[in-house]
């Protein structure tokens, strides 16, 4: 075993089977995220509720998640990572259960909440014992490990919850944390022990500070996410609920930054490293999520494909992560992590950059190469931005920090999921119109196109004419949607080769960062 840097304690097994066990509920908790997504239409008709009502089953879930996770750097240091790990494992296993139990979509909503906001505990906890308990050395092996985490449970997400709902029901999605989440709670419980509870900081707990960040992050989050299917602020209730976003804005960082006691210290942010790599942070979760949720819904859209055949193209990202995973770790150890960043930045927004070339003929093999490049840029990406962000911190900071930083990867994929699907609106009413200014029957082309079809269908259909009029539009339709969502790829892809922009501001990461033991 390695000689332990200066001012940290030993290593031991007890401490890495801990952190493992710990890790296996940050992936329970960020799967959790997606794999409810490709399972909706089921649970729906299982609960007989809206389509209105249905999306409440993820907006709620996002909401209380986004709430919890910069709240967790106060709360475990009040009671202690080992403590609140093991509460919030043992919740998100409880509110599972009442989850899969749900008897109405009322229910399902408070039971979806209450899972999120509990369960978004564990993902930045994850994230600070890492730096408090591995010395540097080690470092570069648990980011892969974390890496592949956080970014394969979205990926894989969608395929498994149409997997478990097509081959038993809707009520599996949920029903499958249980066997693992005892487990992650009885390790976490037994074997953890990176700091001491500090009770004392409860006295003077900023209570009004809590209600303004839930009352600005809970509204943001609801306007970002519905935001694009409502109509922005044409809907009442989004344009209510900005208001109130602002407001609790404003008063939030008013009182963070005058109260001695804050109940988010945003004071990190005062570091340069850590600043850039939480923006960092925030453009990964709009490439992770946003390539996770454009690809799927193109394959579905355009080229009519199931679930499992969306799943199947799907895996080969999934794939090349975990192929590049112990050369990302490798590279990490003799590369500088800046060029390392800038590489995976240029590889990423490639890989978008050839996923904006559709057409109504693309498939698995003409998606393969994009998404083994995106899958290889992935690892390349993570880790150099979670040394940046939380390397050179000191520990009275880390904890704090681990949540604004998982914190701004959330906020990067709800507000990139929000202006795609603004993107998908507006340009699709766009190409309509265009294709359609340029499809008509005084060009003699198209004349001829629909005298072919009437042909086609002459003997067919009682009205021949009327169904080759209706087959054009149909693709007129189709060829504005592919134009569509190739525009949304190229604008990810500017994304990501706009942030090598940022790249002069990083100063190299390094230094051990103690355990407060």
């Amino acid at each position: 075993m390695a000689t332990p840097a200066q001012g940290m304690r030993p290593l031991t097994t007890r401490d890495i089977v801990g952190f493992f066990a710990m890790v296996v509920g940050m992936f329970m908790a960020i799967l959790d995220i997606q794999i409810v997504s490709s399972s909706l239409s089921e649970i729906q008709a299982g609960l007989a509720a809206s389509s209105d009502e249905i999306s409440w089953v993820q907006t709620s879930y996002l909401i209380a998640e986004v709430v919890m996770i910069p709240l967790s750097g106060i709360l475990s240091r009040i009671m202690s990572t080992r403590i609140l790990f093991t509460v919030a494992a043992a919740g998100f296993t409880l509110t599972s259960v009442a989850c899969a139990f749900a008897g109405s979509i009322e229910s399902m909503i408070v039971w979806r909440a209450l899972q999120g906001f509990i369960g978004g505990a564990m993902i930045p906890t994850v994230f600070a014992t890492s730096f408090m308990i591995f010395p540097p050395e080690k470092r570069a092996g648990v980011s892969v490990m974390m890496g592949l985490v956080a970014t394969m449970a979205p990926t894989i997400g969608p395929t498994l919850g149409g997997y478990l709902t097509q081959h038993m029901s809707w009520h599996w999605l949920f029903l499958a944390n249980v066997i693992p989440g005892i487990i992650v709670t009885s390790l976490v419980w037994l074997l953890v022990d990176v700091d001491r509870p500090n009770p004392e900081l409860r006295k003077g707990f900023d209570f009004p500070g809590l209600l303004l960040m839930a009352t600005f992050l809970g509204s943001l989050e609801y306007v970002v996410e519905e935001g694009p299917r409502n109509d922005w602020f044409d809907d009442e209730a989004i344009l209510a609920l900005a208001v109130v976003a602002a407001i609790g804005g404003i008063g939030f960082f008013w009182r963070v930054l005058s109260y001695r006691n804050p109940i988010v210290e945003l004071r990190a942010f005062a570091d340069r490293n850590f600043a850039i790599g939480s923006l960092y942070s925030f453009i990964l979760g709009i490439g992770l999520y946003g390539s996770v949720y454009l690809q799927p819904l193109f394959l579905a859209r355009v080229r009519g494909f199931n679930s499992l055949q969306i799943g199947e193209i799907m895996f080969v990202t999934g794939a090349f992560q975990f192929l590049s995973a112990p050369i990302a770790g490798a590279l990490s150890k003799r590369m500088d992590l800046r060029a390392m960043l800038a590489l995976g930045l240029i590889l990423f927004g490639s890989g978008v950059w050839m996923n904006s070339h559709f057409t109504a003929e693309t498939g698995f093999w003409e998606l393969f190469v994009p998404q083994a490049v995106r899958g290889m840029s992935l690892m390349l990406c993570f880790i150099p931005i979670n040394s940046v962000a939380l390397g050179t911190l000191p520990p009275d900071k880390l904890k704090n920090a681990s949540g604004l930083y998982n914190l701004m990867r959330n906020l990067g994929g709800a507000i990139g999921l929000a202006a795609i699907n603004t993107v998908l609106t507006d340009r699709n009413a766009l190409h309509l119109n265009r294709l359609g200014d340029n499809v008509n029957l005084a060009r003699p082309e198209v004349q001829q196109m629909v005298d072919n079809l009437s042909q086609r269908f002459d003997g067919l259909v009682a009205d021949p004419t009327a169904a080759a009029m209706s087959r054009l539009v149909g693709l007129v339709q189709r060829e504005a949607l592919i134009l569509t969502f190739n525009d949304a790829m190229l604008l990810m892809s500017a994304v990501f080769f706009g942030a090598l922009l940022f790249m002069p501001l990083v100063r190299r990461p390094g230094g051990p960062v103690k355990a407060d033991h």
